[in-house]
């Protein structure tokens, strides 16, 4: 069975130690946001995951949704959990206090989605989209759609989708055709298919509020036409209450492989009453402001999976028995020992620990400059923490979800032949991390982004929020004994990011297929690179600690941070070679011979 407990000594870790994080505290808006509230909201949020989501997770897998006359269901104990979870205020956590939201900073708001994911991930997708919605509405809404909208949908009584994919496109939305006709009354009556509509109907809360992605028929061809509109799944009485059914139906649910108690809907728009959110044609900016918070989020659905994975997988090997050790009995009075001390399962299970924890250093490091970035009182510091933000965002979807869906996997491998039976829950995690690399944009459009977008930005401003910062801590560091064993391998790999960023830079500019073929292996350069950085932060703050460490927890996390700068890290070294071995090996091999 699967196993977790709320990782909360590492969370404060990350956050006090590693990011000083109290900090925040200092700024505008987040005076509140103490240590010890933090601890305790934390705390309370472990405390709903292990004993309301987590119940609930096999049970959901299942039994799956159900799908009749167009009314969907999610699965018995869904609906109550998710209504216990808004009433308590969780969705609403970082959500902005003049709409009924709390107001805490994003950073707090990642550790509870990390614990969500870890325990339900298809449960904890509602709120999230839901999240994700209310900030596109606080970005571009108009002030009544503001005051309409955002304290249902903060209270959970109201739920939101983004509506983007249709049968005929996915990554490509100029290719979309749903159009929205003029109807006066600053109203629109939108008409299409949309398909991939996560939670686009459910029966937990009284109402839906879609965003979907329109033509206007005036729009010019393209990703350049395309308009974003407020559709409610009911319409509203002048009151604000909920009326009529609007001209919006649930065709069918997706038979998926993974995420079972999260419905995957087919939506048909028939002449549904619609109104506009932010400027015509422009609705792909509004809309990123929902895809960049879905694709943080979705990094952080594969860090919570790498966490369960790792934390049953542990429980496991502690308590198989297999084998002797190759050092000799460790268990006399046993029959074999625990399957722990045999070395191709600490290499597994270490693999899992590095991941899950260097993972969440780097999904909280950017988080807090998102804080940053929104708070800040300094113009010049706003701009550069939105930089990094910027930067990191192709990583923390792409790479966290890739090393999600590995650990997944060697979880599964930890437990051998029962890891692949359901009813020890590992197969599961498999099944749920693999969505995650696949929407909210692929992971190697990711690294397209990364490289054809993110490095060139502002004649590459944004890379100097991640090289300069990355460079100081080497000058700093690199003579001190003590931090030998994790400044030198990070060091050569970020010597060899560089190399491979100037690379990618002079290739691309001449032949932009350099860049493509490059791509998802210099995205996964940069996300070790990133996480040898925080490790080896996170090995000086645990070095000034280790002497009188009587929890072990210190020696534990430089353990951990020897084993990824020896075992792990090294895996820059054939990543450089493959990027700098350019597109031939890629493009030659003519389509007819595939």
């Amino acid at each position: 069975m699967t196993v977790y407990s709320a990782p909360l000594d590492d969370m404060k870790f990350v956050m006090n130690e590693l990011l000083e994080a109290e900090k925040l505290a200092e700024l505008p808006g987040f005076e509140d946001a103490t240590p010890d509230l933090v601890d305790a909201v934390l705390t309370e949020a472990g405390k709903l995951c292990e004993e309301v989501l987590l119940p609930l997770n096999r049970s959901g897998d299942e039994e799956g949704c159900t799908y009749e006359n167009g009314v969907v269901r999610l699965p018995e104990g869904h609906k109550e959990a998710y209504q216990a979870f808004a009433q308590a205020g969780w969705g609403s956590l970082v959500a902005d206090p003049e709409y009924g939201g709390q107001g805490l900073p994003a950073l707090v708001g990642a550790m509870v989605k990390e614990m969500a994911c870890s325990t339900n991930v298809s449960l904890a997708m509602l709120p999230g989209l839901t999240e994700g919605a209310c900030h596109a509405f606080e970005r571009w809404g108009t002030d009544e759609q503001k005051a309409t909208y955002l304290p249902k949908m903060l209270a959970g009584t109201w739920s939101g989708t983004m509506c983007l994919t249709e049968p005929q496109c996915g990554t490509d939305l100029g290719l979309i055709r749903t159009r929205a006709e003029p109807a006066g009354d600053g109203k629109y009556t939108v008409t299409g298919t949309k398909i991939f509509i996560s939670h686009g109907e459910q029966d937990a809360t009284e109402n839906i509020i879609h965003l979907v992605l329109a033509r206007l028929p005036d729009a010019p061809p393209g990703i350049r036409g395309i308009s974003l509109f407020v559709v409610p799944k009911f319409l509203l009485k002048e009151d604000g209450s909920v009326g009529p059914r609007n001209g919006v139906t649930c065709g069918s649910i997706e038979h998926k492989m993974g995420i079972k108690a999260s419905p995957t809907c087919v939506l048909n728009f028939e002449a549904a009453e619609g109104e506009l959110i932010g400027l015509p044609h422009k609705g792909m900016r509004a809309m990123f402001t929902m895809m960049n918070d879905a694709r943080l989020a979705v990094g952080i659905q594969g860090l919570g999976l790498a966490e369960i994975a790792y934390q049953s997988a542990v429980s496991y090997a502690k308590e198989r028995l297999q084998m002797r050790s190759l050092a000799g009995a460790m268990a006399p009075d046993k029959p074999a020992d625990p399957i722990i001390v045999h070395p191709d399962v600490r290499r597994m299970l270490l693999t899992m620990r590095a991941y899950a924890e260097g993972g969440r250093a780097l999904a909280a490091w950017t988080a807090m400059h998102l804080d940053i970035a929104a708070k800040h009182p300094d113009e010049a510091t706003r701009q550069a923490a939105d930089d990094l933000v910027s930067l990191l965002t192709p990583t923390v979807k792409a790479f966290l979800t890739d090393i999600g869906s590995e650990c997944a996997n060697l979880g599964v491998q930890v437990f051998g032949g029962h890891g692949y039976i359901r009813e020890w829950g590992m197969e599961q995690l498999v099944r749920d991390a693999r969505i995650a690399q696949l929407y909210e944009g692929t992971n190697g459009i990711q690294a397209l982004d990364l490289v054809g977008r993110k490095l060139g930005q502002n004649t590459g401003r944004l890379l100097r929020s991640f090289f300069h910062p990355g460079m100081d801590f080497i000058e700093a560091e690199m003579e001190k004994p003590e931090m030998q064993d994790f400044v030198l391998p990070f060091a050569k790999a970020f010597g060899r990011l560089q190399q491979a960023t100037a690379w990618i830079a002079q290739q691309g500019l001449r032949d932009p297929e350099e860049a493509g073929a490059a791509a998802s292996d210099y995205l996964r350069l940069f996300g070790l690179t990133a996480l040898a950085y925080l490790w080896a932060r996170m090995a000086a703050v645990a070095l000034a600690k280790a002497e009188g460490d009587e929890t072990g927890f210190y020696r534990a996390k430089l353990a951990t941070a020897r084993f990824y700068m020896t075992r792990i890290l090294p895996q820059s070294s054939g990543l450089f070679a493959a990027i700098m071995a350019g597109k031939k090996p890629l493009m030659e091999l003519e389509a007819e011979s595939f």
